[in-house]
């Protein structure tokens, strides 16, 4: 096919998902011209799935792409219509925001802010062909008969790559929701040479709020006091909708195991990998065969639409099932069905094909994020996505790319497990994951990761000013807490009121708040609250850190031992054929991957402590010869 040279960029971004969204905008404001081209500007940011952004592990990663300059995080605020904080009968280690969104309003504000960005430009269009000379890759062809230049290109493809619409036995070759698709991609990306893979996910049905009794259904609330996701938000308070949560009955078991031939997950139809942690209700009922009722969650899709999620009953069932199959839950007896549920094939490639700086092996200036990668969720793809804009801008410019570690955050786990470890299915992040989730929590992102963002131009001076005066002010009441003391006199009454053992010696507020059942309220209640006027969010952190000072500090020198293997760097032309003592399997698993470091060849799978062992003396013979 014969195309017109279209322009030329800095940067190219291949869909306007939510890893697309946040790396066109870190190339644009990092001062590249930037185009992005979506099969849709309606998907733009789309929330295909579920109406939320956040949950357990994935707040943590919106509060990192937050810290280091992302979108996501703002884009939430502004358009949240719930606010719950998981996890909070637990530790602050697994603390994990999560919000309901109005979708629309989500897509149109980030479409918004995508319209208003310098050097960014937005188009509809289909990306048909990668173009390269070689192994570098130079730009893309379009169904539209364009050829847009760049020096580098990033896919964000999401679940677009010949997608395949499941509804019992009937398939639809579309993209989400009746949209569009990529039809020749895949082909393209397989002439690079790419080893791409069939991945599956899928959608609940949406049923007309009118026909719900939530009477019969438990309400849910937000919390009364809201946190917000990005630092750089105080008070977002609004008034909140409400969710409600309802159950399966036996009647929907029986049902689903009468009719289970008639999914398509269950008839053969479909051949791609499902996510294990978000399954199918056939799933549920075939693996939980004891359980007789599974918990679910009824949650509005915004405020300008009846349309209501039902979470936790993805299906692949034909309509006529799905109708009866819902009608058995409670509360939805007389449920009209305004979206089906479906399931969704797509292609995607082995992450193991990455570098941690998320650019393809092999291929010069091809960076991917998002789905594409095979991994799930908005969150996870955003993460990416703003990772592998940074790295695109990094690499044009010739500096050091931004690698984040797993004892930088949640980033650096979701990254290093993609590319070491890979993926048998949808990747989802979970906080079970880090193995550093005490010191790597939501509340102190912004310490972990602004000083990057700002080294590397991302983070704006307002932003960066900000992070420098929270630090400060963490610090200072840390000291003074250090400093000031309280006695038995001043604090006993209201400790033997409330049936708390009291003092018998005066000590240190910070010791004082050590107390498990001591907070800062309570400080404040006798006067020993700090005299400034200290944000929520600053005060949070003090007590975390001197409530878990011992369990930091542990973890800490864990972070210390991790990073002196991460130090110990491996060539990446290095022939593991060529190191004796190697087995068999390591030499193929570490040539596969080309590790970077000792730390990272020791989270690959096949890799033992004995062929660890064997690295690090070939790595000590290296260095006596040289």
């Amino acid at each position: 096919m014969e195309r017109f040279e279209a322009g030329s960029y800095d940067i190219i971004v291949v869909g306007a998902g939510h890893a697309g969204c946040e790396a066109a905008l870190a190339s644009a404001r990092m001062g590249m011209k930037t185009l992005m081209i979506t099969l849709s500007l309606d998907a733009v940011a789309a929330l295909a799935c579920n109406p939320s952004i956040g949950g357990t592990g994935k707040g943590q990663l919106v509060k990192e792409v937050d810290a280091l300059g992302g979108q996501m995080g703002l884009n939430i605020d502004a358009t949240y219509i719930q606010s719950r904080i998981l996890n909070t009968a637990k530790g602050p280690a697994v603390h994990s925001l999560r919000a309901q969104t109005d979708k629309n309003l989500y897509h149109r504000v980030m479409k918004e802010t995508i319209e208003n960005q310098e050097n960014l430009d937005l188009i509809m269009d289909e990306v048909e062909e990668i173009l390269h000379e070689g192994n570098r890759v130079t730009g893309v062809g379009t169904r539209l008969g364009c050829q847009y230049r760049s020096k580098a290109t990033i896919l964000a493809t999401g679940v677009y790559l010949e997608s395949t619409i499941f509804i019992g036995h009937d398939t639809f070759k579309e993209g989400p929701n009746g949209l569009g698709y990529a039809k020749k991609l895949t082909n393209s990306l397989r002439g690079l040479g790419l080893d791409m893979r069939r991945f599956k996910t899928g959608t609940p049905a949406r049923v007309h709020r009118d026909s719900i009794d939530f009477s019969v259904m438990e309400p849910q609330a937000g919390d009364e006091k809201v946190v917000p996701f990005s630092f750089m938000n105080e008070n977002i308070e609004r008034d909140q909708i409400i969710c409600y949560l309802t159950r399966t009955t036996p009647e929907t078991k029986k049902l689903i195991e009468d009719n289970i031939t008639r999914s398509a997950m269950y008839s053969g139809n479909i051949e791609g990998t499902g996510p294990r942690y978000c399954p199918s209700i056939e799933d549920k009922i075939v693996k939980f065969n004891d359980k007789e009722t599974h918990q679910l969650f009824i949650e509005p899709e915004g405020l300008d639409t009846k349309e209501m999620y039902i979470q936790g009953v993805s299906t692949s069932f034909p309509l006529d099932m799905q109708v009866r199959m819902y009608q058995s839950i409670k509360g939805l007896e007389n449920a009209k069905l305004m979206r089906p549920a479906y399931a969704i094939e797509y292609d995607c490639i082995n992450p193991t094909q990455l570098k941690q700086n998320l650019e393809i092996k092999g291929l010069e200036n091809l960076f991917s994020a998002g789905q594409f990668n095979g991994t799930s969720g908005y969150e996870e793809a955003a993460a990416q996505g703003l990772i592998a804009g940074i790295n695109a801008v990094l690499k044009i410019r010739g500096q050091e790319a931004l690698i984040l570690d797993r004892s930088d955050g949640y980033i650096g786990v979701l990254i290093d497990d993609l590319v070491t470890k890979g993926t048998n299915e949808p990747y989802r992040m979970m906080t079970s994951r880090a193995e550093y989730r005490l010191y790597l929590r939501q509340d102190n992102a912004d310490m972990r990761l602004t000083q990057k963002g700002y080294d590397i131009g991302l983070v704006s001076q307002e932003r960066y000013d900000r992070f420098l005066k929270k630090k400060a002010d963490v610090e200072e009441e840390i000291e003074r807490l250090k400093n000031d003391r309280i006695t038995p006199k001043e604090i006993n009454h209201i400790l033997e009121e409330r049936g708390i053992v009291g003092l018998n010696n005066g000590l240190s507020l910070y010791e004082f708040l050590k107390r498990p059942e001591v907070n800062y309220s309570l400080l404040e209640e006798v006067g020993k609250g700090s005299d400034k006027n200290l944000s929520d969010e600053v005060k949070d952190q003090a007590v975390i850190m001197i409530k878990y000072e011992g369990y930091i500090s542990k973890q800490m020198k864990q972070i210390d031992q991790f990073r002196k293997l991460e130090k110990k760097k491996l060539r990446p032309d290095l022939d593991y054929d060529e190191i004796e003592g190697l087995r068999i399997e390591a030499r193929q698993k570490l040539n596969a991957i080309k590790p970077t470091s000792i730390g990272q060849a020791s989270r690959i799978s096949g890799v033992s402590p004995a062929d660890i062992s064997v690295l690090l003396i070939y790595l000590e013979q290296a260095r006596r010869k040289k």
